[in-house]
């Protein structure tokens, strides 16, 4: 790699438009991230056409403003002219297709022109690496609890680039239902935060909703605590909303770190580390942190500028993928469906 190690990433998978530039693989040198939730928050959800736009709009001038922020000129090299920018790396998926191309033709661009290797980053892997950003010595294997709108896995990493998934969603996302029931209870967009604020006015054990799947496997389910949400609603109407907030969240909580603490048991794993948008709950930090403490393993739990989508995780997860396997093929293309690279 030429240069000091320095890489531009650039994430525009969903609703975040985001730069930032990393040294070395754990030190930020900017983040710039400019969200579109109140452009979407009408709609109570993100319009992928709305999301595109937005990112053809916005990119240029945040990666300017990373750049500027890092250091560094228009031409991605520092102030006496000497090599700035070692190589570009973008979120390839998964994500929006449309949302995803603006941010790789971008990031191809600017390779070609300031003669720099491109680098693809897995949308997913990027977050695996969001935790080395604020806490470089973790030490592997790891089981990283990833919870966001779009996913929920449970990832044991195993060393840099070799991962295995131990469990997933096989209907709706943790960060997918909070958003439906924030919806239905009136609670606005984003649900999560929506969801969280609400919660602390209501009690966790007022209503017995179901965990689904709770003792079988590592696999996970929230369509089916959505739906007894919204029947015992429909039940109840007189029912307190902080009450079902509270019980809603506490349902899904106690399920997500029940199967975290049982996955870093099976593997042996030295830490516990959350990843994702859900990361930022209140609850579910707590409860982690709690769990970790009680079974002897590190806890990391991101700051909450770090649980959310932004392009530092993307840059540190590109310098170890540049490191491992050198630049990506400049005719690499979005991949809306893209599976964990490395997975097993």
């Amino acid at each position: 790699m030429n240069g000091p190690g320095r890489i531009l990433g650039i994430e525009t998978s969903c609703d975040e438009t985001a730069a930032a530039v990393v040294v070395e693989g754990n030190r930020v040198l900017s983040s710039v991230v400019s969200s579109q939730v109140d452009i979407h928050a009408r709609y109570g959800g993100v319009v992928p056409e709305i999301a595109g736009r937005a990112h053809v709009d916005l990119l240029t001038p945040v990666v300017a403003e990373a750049l500027v922020e890092a250091g560094l000129d228009a031409r991605g090299a520092d102030g006496d002219g000497a090599p700035g920018v070692a190589a570009v790396a973008a979120t390839v998926g998964p994500g929006l297709i449309g949302s995803l191309l603006v941010g790789v033709s971008a990031a191809k661009s600017l390779a070609l022109v300031w003669d720099v290797p491109f680098v693809a980053v897995n949308h997913l892997e990027a977050h695996l690496y969001g935790a080395f950003l604020e806490e470089p010595d973790l030490e592997l294997p790891l089981v990283v609890l990833l919870v966001s709108g779009g996913h929920t896995l449970l990832v044991a990493m195993e060393d840099h680039g070799r991962y295995r998934l131990l469990g997933q969603t096989i209907d709706d996302a943790a960060g997918e239902a909070f958003d439906k029931v924030a919806r239905f209870l009136g609670l606005g967009y984003p649900g999560g935060p929506a969801i969280d604020r609400q919660a602390s006015d209501g009690r966790g054990d007022a209503i017995a909703f179901p965990r689904a799947l709770s003792d079988e496997g590592l696999d996970f389910s929230f369509s089916g605590l959505k739906t007894a949400v919204i029947t015992h609603v429909r039940k109840h109407p007189e029912v307190s909303i902080a009450d079902v907030a509270a019980s809603f969240q506490e349902a899904v909580v106690d399920v997500l770190v029940s199967k975290a603490r049982r996955a870093a048991t099976a593997v042996g794993a030295r830490g516990l580390c959350l990843a994702g948008g859900v990361a930022a709950n209140s609850v579910l930090r707590e409860r982690i942190l709690d769990a970790c403490a009680a079974d002897g393993l590190r806890a990391f739990v991101p700051s909450r500028s770090m649980c959310t989508d932004n392009a530092a995780m993307v840059a540190a997860a590109g310098w170890w993928r540049l490191r491992s396997d050198g630049p990506s093929p400049l005719d690499t293309g979005a991949d809306p469906g893209l599976r964990l690279a490395g997975a097993r």
